[in-house]
């Protein structure tokens, strides 16, 4: 899955317990008609990605949806889901969509005089 936006903000790394885990958030504010603000976490050796990167560049970042099950002390079942990035890319001011190349204009191209209307389609649709 993939999310895109403009970056709002990058935090620090974190490092956790003994065994030093390392997390590092980042915020993406979508550009579409209701903008969302979306939380995307880069854990251990991907928090090193968020380095080259800037509050206010367009980014896509690829991501996975994690979920987590908990009881608590008093028997409670809870759920908790989190974003996790593990792949981030840069996208050029203004390309809406950086996998679909922009298509040049009908004039562009030159028209084909060769058509012979009597041959056949042999197309099955």
């Amino acid at each position: 899955m993939e999310v895109q936006g403009r970056i709002k903000l990058i935090g620090d790394t974190q490092t956790f317990g003994a065994n030093g885990f390392r997390k590092r958030e980042l915020v993406v504010t979508t550009e579409e008609q209701y903008p969302q603000h979306i939380m995307v976490e880069f854990v251990q050796d991907k928090t090193d990605l968020l380095n080259n990167f800037q509050v206010g560049q367009q980014v896509k970042i690829s991501i996975n949806l994690r979920g987590r099950e908990w009881v608590n002390p008093q028997g409670e079942t809870k759920y908790f889901n989190s974003i996790q990035g593990w792949r981030i890319e840069g996208i050029a001011a203004g390309a809406s969509n950086p996998e679909m190349p922009p298509v040049p204009p009908a004039q562009a191209f030159e028209p084909a005089n060769d058509l012979n209307e009597d041959d056949n389609d042999d197309l099955p649709f």
